[in-house]
Order: structure tokens, then sequence, then C-alpha cells
């Protein structure tokens, strides 16, 4: 057990969606939060790292910086998420061990997991096979994460733990119909047909493909249990145990933002991979989380807090 009161905790990507939330659980723990900027340090370059450290001093570091996106991002810039991702990882990592950090908490992805894995995917499941090939250069590197983690804690004793949250959502999402995921993508785009009022709605794929999503502020409540409470070297699925076709979803989303148009299928698109869904019981296992927000619920509050930031009324 790790008490995180009166910690110095740096939360890389500590600005972004699932960071602003990590701060907020940290803080609620007293903890002294640390959320290193890109415009003063870039984490992909060693020096930058380095002087990151030698800075803040961190004991323990919570990792999220991340270079992400949907499919389409995804099969836009294969290579920059691979390097990235990679560079971000391995370099903060090592110059967490070098720095003496007490102990440092890995997010992973859900990309990471084979494209035919059984469902509900389990953690021993991770290596057996490859990524959905739309994501494996993403997933693949957030996966050495866990490989680095392992290694380190064989040779150097390194406290490194990893966590596989599956799909976030919640507000203070992406709505960037370029680079967002698929949930702030069908909120936006229900609502702007039907401010147009148009007739139909076109949704990539073909609906069929299955997806778990986890709100943000339970992952956020997830990732500072496990700070506290796990260290392991084994990874960790973070998850609600829901699985939904994408095509229920776009339906809910139609449904809860007012949109009564024809959802309209473009099989030419990607699906991604065909399910994902994952089992959460060793989370609740080993350090006690279960996700609490139900997904109506979630959704509800996201669509409320996208309609406050148009400022439009909400109905």
């Amino acid at each position: 057990m790790t008490s995180l009161a009166s910690k110095r905790v740096a939360v890389t990507g500590g600005s972004g969606f699932l960071g602003r939330h990590v701060v907020s659980a940290l803080e609620a723990r007293g903890s002294t939060v640390l959320v290193p900027r890109k415009a003063q340090y870039d984490l992909t370059r060693a020096a930058d790292v380095e002087r990151m450290y030698a800075e803040l001093a961190p004991d323990i570091v919570i990792h999220l910086a991340a270079v992400v996106g949907g499919i389409g991002a995804n099969r836009d810039s294969p290579g920059r998420f691979f390097f990235e991702n990679v560079m971000l990882g391995a370099l903060t990592m090592e110059c967490a061990r070098r720095s003496g950090v007490e102990k440092f908490v890995g997010i992973g992805t859900i990309c990471a997991y084979p494209k035919l894995a059984p469902v509900p995917f389990l953690e021993r499941d991770l290596w057996n096979g490859y990524p959905e090939e739309t994501n494996a250069p993403y997933g693949i590197a957030k996966k050495m994460l866990l490989v680095q983690g392992q290694s380190y804690r064989q040779q150097y004793g390194f406290e490194s733990v990893y966590l596989l949250p599956t799909n976030l959502y919640g507000p203070g999402d992406n709505f960037d119909l370029e680079t967002s995921h698929v949930i702030p993508a069908l909120i936006r785009k229900c609502l702007e047909a039907k401010t147009r009022g148009d007739k139909q709605m076109i949704a990539w794929g073909t609906g069929s493909p299955t997806r778990e999503f986890l709100y943000v502020d339970d992952a956020a409540e997830g990732i500072a249990l496990a700070a506290e409470r796990f260290n392991k070297p084994d990874p960790i699925n973070l998850g609600s145990g829901m699985e939904i076709s994408i095509k229920q979803l776009t339906e809910l989303i139609a449904e809860m933002t007012g949109f009564n148009g024809e959802i309209v299928w473009d099989a030419t698109k990607p699906d991604g991979q065909p399910r994902r869904a994952l089992d959460t019981s060793r989370a609740e296992q080993e350090f006690g989380f279960k996700a609490s927000t139900q997904f109506r619920d979630g959704i509800q509050r996201t669509v409320e807090w996208y309609l406050s930031t148009l400022g439009e009324p909400i109905t």
C-alpha cells in the first residue's frame, strides 16, 4: 500500500482528457500533482525528459502522455503513432529509473490486444496474436511499456505497473471530427445533423463491431487505486464490463441527442477490431476497482457537457 498523500506525483499528459480527471483524483488524496507541459518538455527528446525529472523531482510517475486518435488518424499516421509513443514511454521510464522514482504507473491501451483475442479479453491473451491492423502501430508501441516495466523490475527492482484501460468517454473529451474517438464523434455528428434538419446521418462501417466503454472519472479512480494498492508485473485491465455494438451505440446517441433521421452505414469505411470487451475481474481482486457509472448516465453527462461548450440549452 502506497499512501499518495504528501507524495509528489508527476502526471505526463496531465492536461489531457484523462489526465485532468487523474489530477483531480490524486489531489483528492492529498498528492502534490505535477503536470509537465509539452511546451516545456518534449518527452520524445532525452534532454527534455532528463530536465523534467531534474526540475520536478517526482516521487511517483503516472505516464498518460500519448499520441492518440480514432481509426482515421491511426490509418493516416501509423509511423508517427509508433515512433512518438515508443519514445514517450521508453525515455520517461528510463529517466524515472535513473532518477530514483519510487513507482511508475504506465497506461497502455486495449488496442494492444490481438485482433481475434477471445472475448472478454483476458490479460493472459495479450501476446497471442497481432493487433487489429488499423491501430497496430499504436497498440504495439504502448505495449512496449509493459515489456520495459517487467524488464526493469527483473533487472533493477524498479516498481512499474501497467494498466490497460478500455475506450474512454466523458466530459472534456475531444470532439474534433478528424481526431476524435467514436462517442464524441457520434454526439457531434448527431447534434449537427439535428441542427441542420438532415434526414440522414452517415456512420462509418457496418455497425456490427462491439466495444466496451469506461467513463473517464471511473478510469481516473482505477488509476489512482492502482498507484496506491498494486505492485505486480502483470498487466491489469480497466473496464466497465459492458459490451455494446456500434449500431446500438449510434442509435442510443441519436436518441439522447434528439436526432430522429435515418442512420446510413458507409461500409466502405473500416470497422476496426470486430469485438472489444474486457474481463475486469483482476482489477477488482487486486486493488478493489469496479466501475460505478451507468453507461446511459455517462452518455447523458457527456452530451450535456458538449452542449454547454456550445452555449446551447440542455433539453
